[in-house]
């Protein structure tokens, strides 16, 4: 069983930056994909990006792309999302989710963490 902790979550002036870490657990995920989505009020949930847990590759929506950066640390097995130069428009709750690499659908998710910016 998947189990996934998000954290890092706060409040930070539009300009400011944030690291979220996801803390993973529960099975190895060298054949896993982690990502991070986002639900801001009243709004679907949205991708933000994906790391592939062996190989490092990384993919992002063009709303952050170039302002955060995905990682993941092996040792630790956590999945990190630092966000820099952050708009208020990224005012959301954030999830980190997993799933395997041939599947096309996440299908572990964690509670979320929420990151407010203020203007």
């Amino acid at each position: 069983q998947v189990q996934l902790a998000e954290s890092g979550g706060g409040l930070v002036q539009a300009g400011g930056s944030l690291r979220l870490s996801c803390a993973a657990s529960g099975r190895t995920f060298s054949s896993y994909v982690m990502g991070w989505f986002r639900q801001a009020p009243g709004k679907e949930r949205e991708f933000v990006a994906h790391i592939n847990w062996s190989a490092g590759s990384t993919y992002y929506a063009q709303s952050v792309k170039g302002r955060f950066t995905i990682s993941r640390d092996n040792a630790k097995n956590t999945v990190y999302l630092q966000m820099n130069s952050l708009k208020p428009e990224d005012t959301a709750v954030y999830y980190c989710a997993a799933r395997s690499t041939g599947a096309v659908y996440y299908n572990s998710w964690g509670q979320g963490t929420q990151v407010t910016v203020s203007s």
